[in-house]
C-alpha cells in the first residue's frame, strides 16, 4: 500500500514538473488518500498485535 502511495506521489511530482497540473493534483489526491489508508491499517495492525500479545518487531 506505501508503495501505491509512493508511486502515485512520484507521478504527481514528474506530472507537476512537466506542466500537467490536473493530473499531478489527481495523482498526489490518490497518493494522499493511499498515505493515509496504509497509516490506518498499520495502526489497526500494531493494535491488533499488541492485544494478541506479541512484540512489535
Amino acid at each position: 500500500m506505501l508503495s501505491w502511495a509512493l508511486t502515485f506521489f512520484v507521478l504527481a511530482v514528474i506530472a507537476a514538473v512537466l506542466g500537467f497540473g490536473g493530473i499531478a493534483g489527481a495523482a498526489a489526491g490518490i497518493a494522499k488518500i493511499f498515505f493515509f489508508v496504509f497509516l490506518a491499517l498499520l495502526i489497526v495492525s500494531a493494535i491488533a498485535n499488541a492485544m494478541r500479545g506479541r512484540s512489535p518487531v
